[in-house]
């Protein structure tokens, strides 16, 4: 599908659930509202979506939520999405903390990869920070299992001012082999009132340590990280500076919430109501032109430089992370 500023979309986020087993305070703090488990669209409503978006040029498709793993048979709908006919890859974001019960089902799915989110190794800050215990160890074994299984991992920090002295002991996750990608917190929910660290002081702390850490023509996946290479890291470290410089112009990507909202772009609230369609009863022409409007109207770029031009107002884990 091409929107009206030329882009080419060909990634969709699917976020299958709006809940999740651990409570960070940037994302989802204790007393958040969910939504109802009626209102969540079922698999089959959302395998009907997905056979539409492939139809219409979607190849890539990264599951999340919430944490995707609260979903019962999560992996059941991954091995349903890889059978659709035009899907090249379909991958997962998730806290990691539920790896082991169920990452041996997702190699039977054919998970083609899995990112990993996990903010600091210290497990007191990590307690602090997601409101729960055992965290890093948890993901941890979770990481080795998928090692194991040999399904690609990627493990993904948010920048928060409080975990920057960490910053060393998770960028050693690459030069054990795992590719590390810090993210600048994003403005939106509750991470407008979180302090965030900009990518550039990550990077000038990342060099105190590996002081030949230089840009790599490394490319892992679909989305829009640019990496760095050292001669003592076996994998790249990326940085997602989507805050402090746009990169909208590549822009590949739409969102599909839980309860099947498209959405072409983060910052704001327009979008379509692709479940709300489906369950009146419309049929799939019906369903492909609101698509193909949604989409073409997408956005030159965010506006998160600007929180005060943003219109979407729903947290993160409520769009799909």
């Amino acid at each position: 599908m091409i929107d009206r500023f030329g882009r080419d979309i060909r990634y969709l986020r699917i976020s299958v659930t709006d809940r999740c087993n651990l409570r960070c305070r940037y994302c989802m703090p204790d007393g958040i509202q969910t939504v109802s488990h009626d209102d969540i669209l079922r698999y089959s409503e959302l395998l009907r979506l997905v056979r539409l978006f492939a139809g219409l040029g979607i190849e890539h498709v990264r599951v999340t939520g919430g944490e995707p793993l609260v979903r019962r048979d999560v992996a059941g709908f991954i091995a349903d999405i890889k059978q659709t006919p035009g899907i090249r890859t379909v991958s997962m974001t998730t806290n990691g903390t539920l790896l082991l019960p169920y990452g041996r089902a997702l190699k039977e799915a054919g998970l083609d990869s899995v990112n990993i989110s996990l903010d600091t190794t210290d497990e007191d800050l990590a307690r602090k920070i997601t409101g729960c215990s055992g965290v890093v160890q948890s993901v941890q074994e979770g990481i080795r299992l998928m090692r194991e299984l040999d399904i690609p991992v990627k493990l993904n920090a948010v920048l928060l001012r409080e975990t920057e002295k960490t910053l060393p002991a998770l960028a050693r996750f690459a030069e054990e082999g795992v590719p590390v990608r810090f993210i600048e917190l994003m403005p939106m929910g509750y991470g407008r009132e979180a302090s965030g660290l900009p990518a550039g002081e990550a990077l000038r702390i990342l060099r105190s340590v590996y002081p030949d850490l230089r840009p790599s023509a490394a490319r892992l996946g679909t989305g829009p990280a640019h990496y760095y290479e050292s001669a003592r890291l076996s994998a790249p470290i990326g940085l997602i500076d989507a805050v402090s410089h746009r990169f909208c112009e590549s822009c590949n990507r739409v969102r599909l919430t839980s309860m099947g909202v498209l959405k072409p772009c983060l910052c704001f609230e327009e979008g379509v109501a692709l479940g709300a369609l489906l369950r009146s009863g419309a049929d799939d022409e019906a369903l492909r032109r609101a698509t193909e409007d949604c989409i073409f109207q997408k956005p030159r770029q965010h506006c998160f430089d600007t929180p005060q031009n943003m219109t979407e107002n729903k947290l993160m884990s409520q769009i799909g992370g």
